[in-house]
C-alpha cells in the first residue's frame, strides 16, 4: 500500500530539533514530501541556518521515522531557499518560543 503524505507528516511530528525542543513540522522546516509508486519517499526540509550542526541527526531521524512506516527508501534534501524564518512556525510554536 502506498504511503500517504498525511501519515508521513504525522510521523515527522515526532522528529524534534533538540536545541529548540519542538518538532520539525510545527517549526515549519518541512517543505515538501513526494512518495513514488514504489514507496520511495523524497522529503525536502530546511533548518534555521545553513551549517546547522544538527542537520545530520535530524535528517537521520526523519529517515528512520519514515522507514518505520514501510517506505522502501527515504531521501532527505536540506535546502536553504526559501530561507526559514519564524513566520513559518505554527501559531503554537511561535507562542512557545517567541511568546506571541
Amino acid at each position: 500500500m502506498k504511503l500517504s503524505t498525511k501519515e508521513i507528516v504525522k510521523a515527522l511530528e515526532n522528529v524534534y530539533d533538540p536545541e529548540l525542543g519542538l518538532d520539525i513540522v510545527s517549526l515549519g522546516f518541512l517543505y515538501n514530501i513526494i512518495v513514488d509508486d514504489d514507496n520511495v519517499v523524497f522529503v525536502t526540509i530546511t533548518l534555521t541556518v545553513p551549517g546547522c550542526p544538527l542537520h545530520i541527526p535530524i535528517t537521520e531521524d526523519i529517515r528512520e521515522k519514515i522507514m518505520e512506516l514501510g517506505a522502501k527508501d527515504v531521501f532527505v534534501d536540506v535546502v536553504w531557499d526559501p530561507p526559514w524564518n519564524p513566520s513559518m512556525m505554527s501559531q503554537e510554536a511561535r507562542k512557545r518560543l517567541l511568546g506571541e
